[in-house]
């Protein structure tokens, strides 16, 4: 009899994170209840729980009493990209649950993302661009106050996460001295400088803002450290907002002193009339670093991957596993970025 894997994917739909062949084959693994695009009745799955092994939902909510009947439950697998309020974590570490992030899925399609920021950023394309619409594009010009190349750049990372790394990986063609500032990391390899948050604004042309929302990451790209970016050094914001001081981040852009990528805002959407939408030295994107075809079937991957690790026995997770000492912090993040005004 195969175990039984609750789906309660929306607001996602299934195929946006499986590909045909995962589903199949994670058919072949578990009977999956669910799996359509549109939500599962709350009582259907607290009917399920006291049967279920896996757990796989966009908002995954278990009580501490949901948890006590959930006698055969192995894994809850969130599929939204963050650990959310709405799950009692305690009772999970306590009964043995694993509580499983889709956040790395992501990766792929961000660091893309990322990719296509720095290289539209550094060659000027995005300004260049809309200068052909008013005659005023420059024929031949090399744009030496603005534009650099990613051959042997200093590139700096704030946070050096899956998102980072695969950005560093995409961008090792290019030979780039690459720094990074983590302080959850003593080693980040042999090709990685880990090093100071000071150190890193004023070296590097590029700065990279990945961290993991946090308390502790709040504003990390201050006031402060904006103004010691060296003129012309390019910053791509692509994890939060939270992680930055925006409206100094985009004053310094406006000002004409640093150019500015983002796909995130403090308020989305970005209003109508917010200033931001007509400012130079900035690339806009509507918070879709991940939003293309296929660009969230890793998930599906690293869930048909650990669901058959967890049945197996084996220890390795593709998925990110909560951890007691800083999960804690994460759902108290999502929380107040939730509390935001149109986030």
């Amino acid at each position: 009899m195969k175990p039984i894997l609750i789906l309660d994917n929306f607001f996602r739909r299934r195929s946006e994170l499986f590909r045909d062949e995962t589903f199949e084959a994670l058919s072949e693994l578990c009977d999956i209840r669910g799996g359509e695009d549109r939500p599962m009745q709350r009582e259907a799955i607290t009917e399920l729980l006291p049967e279920a092994v896996f757990y796989v939902a966009s908002r995954p909510v278990l009580s501490a009493t949901e948890v006590g009947v959930a006698k055969n439950l192995k894994a809850t697998i969130e599929v939204s990209g963050a650990f959310r309020d709405g799950i009692d974590y305690e009772a999970c570490f306590r009964q043995g649950i694993e509580v499983l992030s889709c956040s790395p899925g992501f990766r792929n399609s961000v660091a893309e993302m990322t990719l296509a920021m720095l290289l539209a950023g550094g060659r000027g394309l995005v300004e260049e661009h809309e200068a052909f619409r008013t005659g005023t594009e420059r024929w031949l010009d090399d744009r030496d106050q603005t534009d650099f190349s990613l051959y042997h750049q200093n590139i700096g990372f704030i946070g050096y996460g899956q998102i980072s790394r695969e950005t560093h990986r995409l961008l090792s063609p290019f030979s780039p001295r690459v720094m990074a500032y983590d302080p959850f990391l003593s080693d980040a390899g042999p090709d990685v400088e880990l090093t100071d948050l000071e150190t890193l604004v004023k070296t590097c042309r590029a700065v990279v803002v990945a961290a993991v929302p946090l308390e502790e990451t709040r504003g990390l790209l201050s006031r402060d450290l904006i103004a010691r970016l060296q003129t012309g050094a390019m910053v791509v914001l692509i994890s939060r907002a939270w992680c930055a001081d925006f409206p100094a981040l985009t004053e310094a852009a406006a000002a004409g002193r640093i150019l500015v990528a983002t796909d995130v805002f403090p308020d989305e959407p970005l209003a109508a009339s917010d200033p931001l939408r007509q400012s130079r030295n900035v690339i806009l994107s509507p918070h879709r670093a991940a939003a293309v075809p296929g660009g969230r079937h890793l998930i599906g991957d690293m869930i048909l991957n650990d669901v058959d690790a967890i049945l197996k026995g084996a220890p390795e997770r593709q998925l990110k596993k909560a951890e007691p000492e800083m999960v804690a912090g994460l759902v108290a993040a999502q929380l107040k970025m939730n509390a935001m005004p149109n986030t």
